[in-house]
């Protein structure tokens, strides 16, 4: 027998408490979507136990995320790391994930909480660069509900605070290991982005190919984007871009899908001297130990999830001092360093 109240189910899937009775108790007038919708309330529920038996306050924060399932994981497993033990308020979570789509389907979702209103007490974001989607950020911050953008930001929007890594400081660590560990002067350095309309892996890039211009004007990026991260579209891209037997100097993976793109590489016959990517997922991980890339710019996923929610209980005023922007460090970690709490992602 389920332990959740049906207020709870209901706060949790965004629907009537009448709709989730008829769903647990299978009676008719249901929708297949409703169904759907209860059953992940559940999963959401049963996985954040922990955080729903302390404090006095309860509230919802709703996660909204584009991006490759691999990554949405990682940021949900550090979320709700986070979410048991909070004090004054006992803090849950509802999750709006998305491998691809357009502006109009964020922007939807967003003006779904916003029509919810009082369930949400705070969004969390992983989403496109784009004055819609910063019109639907300011409508929600004028409905009281608070935004914080998680990773990656959005520009002209009334969000509280940015929660994520230094993008430039990522963007020229990753051109001055290409310059150093390649050895080399001249050539080319393919760099794969998911999307560019995420400000975040614009800015790394940018970092780079300025980085690049002052410390290896020989050295020419190569830029394919625009294939979410997904590994088919990207094999794609970067197919298309490379010729049989290419010379790289380096890869620099801004947006991942990296299995893809070493097999895209091995296809071609093009072998580069240096792979940078980003992120410690599970393929990364792996990837890493078994020598197939060579160093991925990691930034702690547990940090930035920390200072997205102080920033929301700073903001009702459940935790002291006001949001404030962080930016998180980022590391450098080859096969010998790779964080302990990371090998169980191994093979």
């Amino acid at each position: 027998m389920r332990s959740h109240r049906i207020v709870d189910v209901a706060e949790q899937a965004g629907l009537s408490p009448a709709t989730v009775d008829r769903v647990l108790n299978d009676r008719p007038g249901a929708s297949p979507r409703a169904v759907r919708a209860v059953e992940q309330a559940l999963i959401e529920l049963d996985r954040q136990a922990g955080a729903l038996r302390l404090g006095a306050r309860s509230l919802v924060l709703d996660v909204v995320m584009q991006a490759p399932n691999r990554f949405s994981g990682e940021v949900r497993d550090a979320l709700e790391s986070q979410l048991t033990g909070l004090r004054p308020a006992a803090v849950r979570a509802r999750f709006h994930l998305r491998e691809s789509g357009t502006v109009e389907d964020v922007v939807d979702t967003l003006a779904g909480i916003g029509r919810r209103g009082s369930t949400s007490h705070g969004v969390l974001l992983k989403v496109p660069d784009h004055p819609r989607v910063a019109a639907a950020i300011d409508d929600l911050a004028e409905r009281g509900i608070p935004a914080v953008t998680l990773i990656t930001d959005v520009s002209g929007c009334a969000r509280i605070a940015y929660a994520g890594p230094d993008h430039e400081s990522a963007g020229r660590t990753a051109a001055h290991l290409i310059r150093r560990w390649s050895g080399r002067e001249t050539g080319a350095v393919l760099v794969t982005l998911s999307r560019s309309s995420f400000v975040g892996e614009r800015t790394r890039v940018e970092a780079f190919v300025d980085q690049l211009a002052r410390d290896a004007p020989g050295l020419s990026p190569r830029r394919v984007s625009d294939a979410d991260g997904l590994d088919t579209a990207t094999a794609d891209v970067v197919t298309a871009e490379l010729g049989p037997g290419d010379d790289l100097v380096g890869v620099y993976s801004v947006g991942g899908a990296n299995r893809a793109i070493l097999a895209a590489l091995r296809a071609k016959g093009v072998t580069p001297s240096v792979f940078v990517g980003h992120d410690l997922d599970a393929d990364n991980v792996e990837l890493l130990r078994t020598g197939e890339i060579d160093l991925v710019l990691h930034h702690d996923l547990r940090e930035d999830a920390r200072s997205a929610i102080r920033a929301v209980l700073q903001h009702h005023r459940l935790a002291p001092g006001a949001p404030t922007s962080l930016a998180s460090g980022v590391q450098v970690i080859t096969r010998h360093n790779i964080p302990a709490r990371m090998v169980r992602s191994g093979p």
